[in-house]
């Protein structure tokens, strides 16, 4: 908190200067209750609530921002996750986006669960490092790295690095995902413990309900790759690659969202432990009970059908009040 306060203080200087003086709140309360019996994914209950806020100036389309974000999982005590530090410049237009430092994840990174799961949401709210995004009447790419431990003697060396984007065509869009996860050892090194390299890509197309239609959503499919490799262990890249397909609609209160992966299990470091199996299909069943202009509420009903064989449930609750100017 010390160091928090000397960095606005320092800020002040530019309030002179500035035009605009911004801020932030946001509320998240989290639901997730995984009751897992396949033995394909950690079966687990999950409640807490979120509390972040930032503070920064902007000057003709620059923007630096400090703050802080808290998870209170329920049952634990209140220092059992530490505050994490918000702290970040920021270039925006209508174009183009550029952020540098530590900022939030949500509403940035969008990734199919397979690569990056909806825990990291919980438990690593931040990005730390730059987030890039060009932005084209036609579509956009962006692109980020997260540097996700500095190397010490006893600490690992991991970071992440992915691109995304889409183009479309009136009702037509092709999407596509690129991620890469670099997990190194510590600098002493540990017995039997070897450099592993994560990568991976999605490429998708498919179309979309137009602006005024009565039910929203979209269908879409194609194709997902992984490759994965222990240095030293595996003899060279072991690759998969397999269907990867998902349909999803929305009308007035009520969703269902529906992913299949058919083919090659995949081996993500960050993803969904589900997709490491050759066949797995998704159904959620969602009500949307909140639909305020700045309160979100939504709670999903989850089926996950693993090797058309296993049938586990979750049920997940979210709530995100997100109010600032």
């Amino acid at each position: 908190m010390k160091k928090l306060i000397y960095i606005l203080f320092w800020m002040l200087p530019f309030a002179g200067v500035s035009q605009n003086f911004e801020y932030q709140i946001l509320f998240e309360g989290i639901g997730d209750n995984r009751e897992y019996f396949s033995g394909k994914a950690l079966p687990q209950t999950i409640l807490g609530s979120r509390g972040a806020f930032e503070l920064g100036i902007e000057m003709d389309n620059h923007r630096v921002r400090g703050g802080l974000s808290q998870l209170l999982e329920f049952g634990s005590d209140l220092d059992y996750h530490k505050p994490k530090l918000t702290l970040y410049y920021q270039y925006s237009d209508e174009q183009k986006d550029f952020l540098f430092g530590s900022f939030p994840r949500r509403g940035r990174i969008d990734f199919p669960l397979v690569m990056m799961t909806d825990t990291l949401l919980y438990y690593r709210p931040n990005i730390e490092g730059l987030f890039g995004e060009v932005r084209w009447d036609w579509g956009h790419q962006n692109g980020f790295v997260d540097w996700v431990s500095r190397q010490t003697d006893v600490k690992r060396e991991n970071f992440t690095a992915g691109f995304s984007g889409e183009i479309f065509q009136k009702n037509l869009f092709l999407q596509n995902y690129l991620l890469m996860f670099h997990d190194a050892g510590p600098g002493i090194p540990l017995p039997n413990d070897h450099i592993k390299d994560y990568m991976g890509f999605a490429l998708q197309a498919g179309v979309r309900t137009s602006e005024n239609s009565a039910v929203n959503g979209f269908i879409k499919a194609g194709i997902l790759g992984s490759s994965f490799r222990e240095r030293s262990v595996t003899n060279g890249f072991k690759n998969a690659t397999s269907l990867f397909a998902e349909a999803r609609a929305r009308y007035k209160n009520y969703g269902i969202k529906s992913v299949l992966h058919s083919g090659k299990g995949h081996q993500f470091k960050d993803g969904d432990r589900f997709y490491r199996q050759d066949n797995y299909w998704r159904t959620d069943v969602i009500w949307y009970f909140i639909n305020h202009e700045k309160i979100k509420g939504s709670f999903n009903l989850s089926f996950h059908l693993i090797n058309w064989n296993d049938l586990d449930q979750q049920q997940q609750l979210s709530i995100v009040y997100l109010f600032g100017k």
